[in-house]
C-alpha cells in the first residue's frame, strides 16, 4: 500500500477541485430552488427532446432500465463499497475501511437532505417510459455513482494497482458515471441539472475525502510512532 500522505501539489489540486465543485453545486442548488427561468427552460428543452426520442425506442428504453435498475443502481454501488470496506477491514486497514464507509454514508445523507430541502418535482409525462419517486434534485443515482467510483479508483491508486488494472478501472468508472447521467435523463425521471448537481456534489465529496484521509492517517501515524512523523 502506498503512503496516504499526499504531495503538496496533489493536495492543493484536490482541495481546489473540491472547492470548485462544491461552489458550482451550491450555485446550482440556488438556481434550482428559485427556479431561475433560463435554467428551467434549458432543462425542459433537453428533457423533452430526449423523451420524444425515448417513446419511439422501446428496445433502447428497456436496455436503459436494466442498466439503471441493476447495473448502476445506487444499491449496486453501495454493495461494491461494502465489499471494499470488508476487504480493507480483513487486511487490517481499519482506519481506511471506516473512512470509506463513513464517506459513503455521509454522501447518502447529504443527497437525501438536499432532496428534502430543495423539493424539486420530477418530470411529468403523459406517456412515461419509466417512473421514480421522491424529489428530483440532486440525482441519487448520479451522486452515488460518482462517489462510489471515485472512492474505488482512489483505493486502486492507494494500493498501487498496476497500469492495466488502473486504466480498466478508470474506463469502467467513466462509462458508469456518464452512463448513469445520460440514462436518468433519457428515461425521463430526472432533469439534466439533477444529474449535473449529483455529479458535482459527488466529485466534491471524493476530493475532500481523499485530502481528509491523508491528514487523518498522517496524524494517527505520528501518534503511533510517538511523534516521529513516520508514514502510515
Amino acid at each position: 500500500m502506498h503512503s496516504p500522505s499526499l504531495p503538496p501539489r496533489t493536495r492543493h489540486s484536490l482541495l481546489g477541485t473540491g472547492l470548485v465543485c462544491a461552489s458550482l453545486s451550491a450555485v446550482l442548488v440556488v438556481m434550482v430552488a428559485v427556479r431561475w427561468a433560463p435554467l428551467i427552460s434549458l432543462d425542459t428543452t433537453v428533457a423533452e427532446a430526449l423523451h420524444r426520442r425515448a417513446v419511439t425506442e422501446p428496445g433502447l428504453v428497456q436496455v436503459n432500465r436494466v442498466l439503471t435498475d441493476w447495473v448502476w443502481d445506487p444499491w449496486t454501488m453501495r454493495i461494491l463499497i461494502a465489499v471494499a470496506v470488508i476487504a480493507l477491514w480483513r487486511h487490517a486497514a481499519r482506519l481506511l475501511a471506516v473512512w470509506v464507509a463513513l464517506v459513503s454514508a455521509l454522501a447518502a445523507l447529504v443527497q437525501q437532505g438536499l432532496k428534502a430541502a430543495v423539493g424539486r418535482e420530477r418530470p411529468q409525462w403523459p406517456d412515461p417510459v419509466d417512473s421514480a419517486h421522491y424529489a428530483a434534485f440532486p440525482s441519487g443515482h448520479a451522486m452515488t455513482a460518482m462517489v462510489s467510483c471515485g472512492l474505488l479508483l482512489w483505493l486502486l491508486r492507494l494500493y498501487g494497482a498496476r497500469s492495466p488494472w488502473w486504466w480498466a478501472g478508470l474506463a469502467l468508472a467513466v462509462v458508469s458515471v456518464v452512463g448513469v447521467a445520460v440514462t436518468r435523463v433519457y428515461l425521463g425521471v430526472h432533469w439534466p441539472t439533477d444529474v449535473l448537481g449529483g455529479l458535482l456534489l459527488g466529485a466534491a465529496v471524493v476530493a475532500f475525502a481523499v485530502v481528509g484521509y491523508g491528514a487523518t492517517a498522517g496524524y494517527a501515524a505520528r501518534r503511533a510512532a510517538g511523534g516521529a512523523g513516520a508514514p502510515l
